[in-house]
């Protein structure tokens, strides 16, 4: 993991591979941002000039390399855009600040030391010009031939070591800073690996291992029920998802506690591991990326991980649903019938539709403690993506006011969200003849359908939200800001900031 400091230091006497500037775009051409001062000095105030001749405007996610000036003791000078110049009196805002540290982070892999001269007003500042540099830094080479050494012809190693300058190293308040910045990005780049990792070395049975070894040594308490515990418990949901691979299905409590707690939080993610659609076979064409069908329990997992390290002052429950779905002479067939946990019957028409029967099994089992609320997060439908596209998820609740807690949570931290309804009407498309409910229901608005399923097992009277995060849980494209292509570790930081704001009182 890339080690992140900071720095009283003055930046021409720091010795690093490269110093990191911010530019932003003026009316009249790039202006150099905050932070910067000693280099524009060093250029004799003329470094706007120069990046505008080298063809930089100071737009989001640009970058801009020249060579350092003379006296400086590093080598190179890395210019990363900002956006548009922020109105008189206001401040850069922290999601600038976190793709901008970023972008220079991915630029500058292979070196060993960066120092950041980016604005830096205070310790939220410092909190965000470090995340987005932890996660732009990120990058998976596990089954690359050179492995994490990287020294091979076209390998490069993430950034090795983060300096911020401008923080104060002994202030209270930029420390917590850091160190939230810190286990929240270690945490993350955790559930990005989780997501990364190929299907025949990421199941069910070993993805409880890692949550295992993990609790063990962040001091949380762990539960993790196999084939025979969740047959002996009713599991219908999760055992009939997993039934048609020879990878069985596994739910995974973890347990984290404060003994100053005042509120229970239960976060459950769909995780599965692999989807082949089973029986309803998915099309050519889309099951390359269903490693990523798991990255709801990535996201659970790591934010309890990260809840423990931080010390917040709330109990996290995370509710890991875990399964594999394949076709097979033992899977669940389109007209059978599963008797869930809750008691209820689901006649099953789409295989295809697995997540909300693991994720119903769980979040029953998360009801039974009677949290204050609980918070579900999972891969769940293709019409979110439609809805909303790759970058933003829905989220869904029986609560309008904490469905816009979480919205307003998941956009301070920088994560694109939209509030979405439950229209009661689109509920009658469920009904079965045979069952209690169906996990189909009308074709259009199937996001906001699986939403009306999953509310049918939360217990009476317990807050819940719903976060489909679909589209951004795994990025096809190229990179941007500090999100790489592949796993993104989506909804890590909105749950963490939930646990944050629940521990201070300000959720009610």
């Amino acid at each position: 993991m890339t080690a992140l400091t900071l720095s009283t230091s003055a930046a021409p006497g720091l010795r690093a591979d490269a110093i990191v500037i911010g530019v932003a775009k003026g009316a009249k051409g790039p202006v150099v941002a905050p932070g910067a001062e000693a280099v524009d000095k060093a250029y004799d105030g003329r470094l706007a000039g120069v990046l505008e001749t080298l063809g930089a405007s100071g737009g989001e996610g640009e970058v801009t390399k020249l060579p350092a000036p003379s006296g400086f003791k590093t080598p190179l000078v890395l210019a990363v855009g900002l956006g548009t110049v922020p109105e008189k009196d206001a401040e850069y805002g922290t999601e600038a600040l976190r793709k901008a540290a970023g972008v220079a982070a991915r630029a500058l892999a292979g070196s060993k030391k960066a120092a950041f001269a980016l604005p830096l007003d205070d310790a939220a500042d410092a909190g965000a010009i470090g995340e987005g540099a932890l996660l732009g830094a990120y990058s998976f080479d596990a089954y690359k031939d050179n492995g994490k050494d990287l020294k091979a012809k076209n390998g490069k190693a993430p950034l090795a070591e983060i300096v911020l300058l401008g923080g104060k190293p002994r202030d209270k308040a930029y420390k917590a800073a850091v160190e939230r910045a810190v286990a929240v990005s270690e945490e993350l780049n955790r559930s990005r690996d989780l997501v990364n990792t190929p299907p025949n070395d990421l199941n069910p049975e070993s993805f409880a291992a890692i949550a295992q070894a993990a609790a063990k040594e962040h001091g949380i308490k762990i539960q993790v029920l196999d084939e025979k515990a969740l047959a002996k418990g009713g599991y219908g949901g999760i055992l009939g998802v997993g039934s048609g691979s020879a990878a069985t299905p596994r739910l995974v409590k973890l347990s984290y506690t404060s003994s100053k707690a005042k509120k229970h939080l239960a976060f459950v993610g769909k995780g599965i591991t692999y989807d082949s659609g089973g029986i309803s076979l998915k099309p050519a064409g889309h099951n390359e990326t269903m490693k990523c069908d798991m990255a709801g329990a990535a996201s659970v997992f790591a934010a309890v991980v990260a809840a423990a390290r931080l010390g917040l002052e709330v109990n996290v429950t995370g509710w890991l649903a875990l399964a594999e779905n394949m076709p097979s002479g033992s899977a669940t067939r389109p007209g059978d019938v599963l008797r869930m946990y809750s008691g209820k019957t689901v006649e099953v028409l789409n295989t295809d539709a697995e997540g909300r029967l693991v994720l119903a099994d769980a979040l029953w089992a998360a009801s039974q403690e009677k949290p204050d609320a609980i918070v579900d997060v999972a891969t769940l439908t293709g019409a979110m993506v439609l809805a909303l596209g790759n970058r933003t998820f829905g989220i869904m609740g029986n609560d309008d006011a904490f469905r816009a807690a979480l919205v307003e949570a998941a956009e301070e931290v920088g994560e694109p969200a939209w509030p979405m309804p439950l229209p009661e009407h689109l509920r009658k498309g469920m009904d079965s003849a045979t069952a209690d409910i169906a996990n189909m229901g009308e074709r259009m608005g199937g996001g906001l359908v699986a939403g009306l399923f999953l509310r049918e097992f939360v217990g009476e009277g317990i807050t819940w939200a719903h976060l489909d995060i679909a589209g951004p849980a795994f990025n096809e494209g190229g990179p941007f800001g500090y999100t790489p292509k592949g796993g993104t570790g989506t909804a890590v930081r909105t749950l963490v900031r939930l646990a944050e704001l629940t521990a201070a009182g300000d959720l009610g």
